[in-house]
């Protein structure tokens, strides 16, 4: 059962929008080698913002994911794509629905 969520907030660096549109769809396959991040979604939401949503089962899962491969990948390119830190929120979740097999 998911309880437990993260959404990250990226904005990237004028020019570096591609980038980090690049390194999010290569986090994909990152994010597929973590047992305990069944979840994972990597959004735009708009031109120059960009987005992560994740689910997880337990506390322990959510920060397996967030000393795993991609954050750490993010973190070593932060600097060079984006006009800030990315915004990190913890979210509980409280309901979910998945009708997919």
């Amino acid at each position: 059962m998911i309880k437990k969520a993260l959404f990250v907030r990226l904005e990237a660096k004028p020019g570096k929008e591609q980038a980090v549109a690049d390194f999010l769809d290569d986090g994909l396959e990152m994010t597929n080698r973590e047992a305990t991040t069944p979840i994972w979604f990597a959004l735009r939401l708009s031109p120059t913002t960009f987005g992560v949503f994740d689910a997880f089962a337990s506390e322990e899962d959510r920060q397996a994911h967030l000393h795993g491969s991609m954050a750490g990948a993010l973190m070593a390119r932060v600097d060079e794509m984006l006009a800030s830190p990315p915004s990190v929120e913890p979210i509980d979740v409280l309901a979910m629905k998945n009708t997919l097999p």
